[in-house]
């Protein structure tokens, strides 16, 4: 089969956001007097929004009462400046060049909030290289949910079973699975093969240029 498009996800795919992510909760935590995570203990709780994340955060720690507080804390710090610490992961680069020069249609679907998805998308990759942006909006359930993966393809003019989702999380491999397309696991994010296997990875891969040999449906899983 000739795939049409890839659509990526953008933390721990795209883009190593782990230190940004968790210098923002941290910096939450510490103004609302609570003891600070360390980083790597972050990789668990990001991939299900910005809610899901404060709430793991919270866990144990009142949550209930200091959930919106600690929400609007968090989100006011992190559009403050959501390039903080942010870097494009080796071969990204060069990866999205290859697939576009081969007319590949690409596309982001991240369960970050939309309106600091699209900016941190633009200003790392541009304007062009994207046909579509979609991160987390009102009214509209995030993944694993397959409904926005769904109408992307959608909108790109792709049927599903022409698309790859790439990312990081069994979160991921779930969103693709459900929405009938090829998923490709990577390696370099903030989970483990073993995740990625265990939700449906159709391949997994250790750099990004592995992704166009699975676009000739090359096995990695």
């Amino acid at each position: 089969m000739q795939y049409k498009a890839v659509i990526f996800d953008l933390d721990g795919t795209l883009l190593d956001t782990l230190e940004t992510l968790s210098y923002y909760s941290n910096s939450t935590l510490e103004k609302l007097g609570l003891t600070p995570y360390e980083k790597d203990a972050y990789r668990y709780m990001i991939g299900n929004g910005a809610k899901k994340l404060i709430q793991r955060m919270l866990a144990g720690r009142d949550a209930d009462e200091l959930f919106e507080k600690a929400y609007d804390m968090y989100i006011t710090a992190y559009n403050s400046d959501t390039l903080f610490k942010t870097e494009i992961y080796p071969g990204i680069t060069e990866l999205l060049a290859v697939l576009k020069k081969a007319g590949i249609k690409l596309a982001v679907l991240s369960n970050k909030p939309h309106e600091a998805t699209v900016p941190i998308i633009k200003s790392f990759f541009g304007e062009e290289t994207f046909a579509d942006i979609r991160g987390a909006m009102e009214g509209v359930p995030i993944k694993p949910d397959p409904a926005a993966a769904l109408d992307i393809a959608g909108k790109l003019g792709c049927k599903p079973g022409e698309c790859l989702y790439v990312g990081d999380t069994g979160v991921d491999m779930e969103t693709g699975r459900r929405a009938g397309f090829h998923t490709v696991g990577v390696l370099w994010g903030f989970r483990d093969r073993e995740e990625l296997v265990a939700n449906g990875a159709d391949c997994i891969v250790e750099t990004p240029m592995e992704i166009e040999k699975c676009l000739m449906e090359e096995e990695y899983a």
